[in-house]
């Protein structure tokens, strides 16, 4: 399996070793400029206001043309973004990139849609445990390469360093990665827009998105603030936090590459997925708690494990559902929930924790994971007339 995901699974570890640089800087790129910590969450939301429309629609288009040239489209926004990052020198351009980049965006969906174009249904957890980990090896270099970045040449470097990173993947997808989607004239019938509003009128799907915006809204309203949290709660510096989210990404490679295949085999997605969310609601109930690296290591260890088994149960189950067919559109309708917790969730958290502190930043998140899990222990058993999820 690993030699035939191994090209996407490459541009994907390219692609987030320049996005990972940027997220623990991101909250203090904005501060930079004068602005409120709320004003940080503002940014993730209009980044994910953009996702949420584009997303669907990108996934559509993955279906339609070829999970390759949507990805070249999504490479290309991300470079401008980036680039356009780098010599902002305001508040206003700094939103104007993030607009662009995610309007161009949703290739992890796409990602996702190709390789379920490769491997069978009954592999996909497995497989969409190693993008986790190649998302999460690349995090262990790119927060410790952008804060070395900065620490040298300020935040220009760094934005440059991951706008050369994103041309780079452009150039790797153009010239060697093969189309994962058959040709148009191959295919039994076309999909069309009207199957991503069909997607969330589909019951046996609509059940488990509700569950998957659940879980979205509690790792966006956490993903969106961590940085703040951790220089509140331990004083942590940038580099330090650049250095904290090496460690947890070295973490959350082992989780995925070796961890989530055999779980997913012993426990089916349902049953994992469900595991997952018991020890995410755990890790975000101890983080009031949190005032030194011990019981810090303690949470994050609960929350790598809870976010692996717990995400990538849901998506598998998600993918199971769709047929060859419609997989970029079910995955695309599905990142737009991320895209919707992203609008929703950074506000709330960050204002949180502005008002009250960073012992609060959790709360929201831990509410949402706690929703997640009733609803995951509520579709265990699924209605004898559905159709079988992936086990």
């Amino acid at each position: 399996m690993i030699r035939k995901l191994a090209p996407i699974l490459g541009i994907t570890f390219i692609d987030i070793l320049g996005f990972s640089m940027l997220i623990p800087m991101l909250p203090y790129f904005v501060t930079h400029f004068g602005a409120a910590p709320v004003v940080a969450g503002l940014l993730f939301t209009t980044f994910s206001l953009c996702q949420l429309i584009a997303a669907p629609l990108w996934g559509n288009a993955s279906d339609r043309i070829g999970r390759k040239h949507v990805l070249i489209i999504s490479q290309i926004g991300a470079t401008i973004g980036w680039a356009t990052l780098a010599f902002a020198p305001n508040l206003l351009v700094v939103f104007i990139a993030r607009i662009v980049e995610g309007l161009s965006g949703g290739n992890i969906s796409i990602t996702q849609a190709y390789v379920a174009d490769l491997v069978a249904p009954n592999e996909r957890a497995r497989a969409f445990g190693y993008i986790g980990a190649t998302f999460a090896g690349a995090m262990v270099f790119g927060p410790v390469g952008g804060g070395l970045l900065f620490a040298r040449f300020g935040f220009t470097a760094p934005f440059l360093a991951a706008a050369a990173l994103q041309f780079i993947t452009l150039l790797v997808t153009y010239f060697m990665l093969p189309e994962s989607k058959p040709k148009p004239d191959e295919q039994e019938a076309h999909v069309g827009f009207g199957d991503v509003l069909a997607t969330l009128r589909n019951p046996h799907l609509a059940r488990i998105l509700r569950q998957k915006l659940a879980l979205s809204l509690a790792l966006y309203g956490y993903y969106s603030v961590i940085a703040l949290y951790l220089q509140g709660q331990l004083g942590f510096t940038l580099f330090q936090t650049d250095i904290a989210f090496a460690v947890y990404a070295a973490f959350t490679v082992l989780v995925n590459a070796v961890l989530i295949g055999r779980a997913s085999e012993r426990f089916g997605d349902r049953r994992m997925s469900t595991i997952g969310l018991g020890l995410l609601v755990l890790a975000l109930a101890l983080l009031p708690f949190v005032h030194n690296l011990l019981l810090l290591a303690v949470a994050y260890i609960s929350l790598t494990i809870g976010v692996g088994f717990a995400n990538t149960g849901i998506t598998a189950l998600i993918s199971a559902l769709a047929s060859e067919r419609e997989q970029g559109t079910v995955l695309g309708v599905s990142s737009s929930l991320d895209s919707v917790a992203g609008v929703i969730a950074p506000p709330i958290s960050t204002g949180m924790l502005t008002r009250w502190g960073s012992p609060f930043a959790g709360i929201e998140s831990l509410l949402f994971a706690a929703i997640a899990l009733a609803l995951g222990l509520r579709l265990g058993r699924p209605p004898l007339n559905a159709p079988a999820e992936s086990s």
